[in-house]
């Protein structure tokens, strides 16, 4: 259920798509492939990048799992992690405390906590344009805040800094593909695996669920 809004709807809309796969993804994959490059840098790109695939799989499963089987729970009102605050949480504080400039004294800190305020903005988003529970959105954060903690501490943070082409082309990315990207699939592609996998034709629904007793 959507939460009370001092803000127009249009401006969760914009928030929300800062999360969508399509626009994080390319973002995130470059700024890895540059830190790949750099000796340094180097276990932070991998350990980013194996924990990421592993959130990726372990949120579609959840998602799977509702829509072909019905399997959520419905005292939490939970049909499947939430993509947008998983790929937010798991991406921004890492891709903002590369990207962003640093000062001698507070490194890369800074850019990690506006990484942070971002997701956590985006997770307030999805609930806001009732497309999440609340226990949808802090589980996708939860595990995406894992993704960023546990890739961390694989590389100092400090050590990840890249400049300046790099961060002008996400910065341009990031600027103008929520204006003008078309709108995110993902939800339909999980859709038709979960039914192809399930054999079934019409997918279960957070309705349905609420109707039924908790199943977790």
């Amino acid at each position: 259920m959507a939460l009370a809004d001092p803000f127009p709807a249009a401006f969760w809309h914009a928030i929300t798509r800062l999360g969508e796969a399509q626009i994080l993804l390319p973002a995130a994959l470059l700024t890895m492939a540059v830190l790949v490059l750099r000796r340094r840098s180097r276990p932070l790109a991998v350990g980013w990048l194996a924990w990421l695939a592993v959130a990726v799989a372990l949120t579609t499963l959840t998602k799977v799992a509702f829509i072909g089987w019905g399997i959520g729970s419905a005292a939490l009102d939970f049909t499947g992690i939430s993509g947008h605050a998983m790929f937010s949480a798991a991406v921004y504080p890492l891709l903002l405390g590369a990207l962003l400039p640093r000062h001698r004294r507070t490194g890369a800190w800074p850019g990690v906590a506006l990484g942070v305020l971002v997701a956590l903005a985006v997770g307030v988003s999805r609930v806001m344009v009732d497309a999440h529970s609340v226990s949808e959105v802090v589980a996708g954060l939860a595990l995406g805040g894992l993704v960023s903690a546990v890739a961390m501490t694989r590389s100092p943070v400090l050590q990840a800094h890249i400049g300046p082409w790099a961060p002008a082309l996400v910065g341009l990315w990031l600027a103008f593909t929520p204006a003008y990207a078309p709108a995110s699939q993902s939800h339909e592609f999980v859709t038709r695996l979960a039914l192809a996998l399930a054999g079934h034709d019409t997918p279960h629904t957070r309705e349905e669920l609420r109707q039924m007793r908790p199943v977790l």
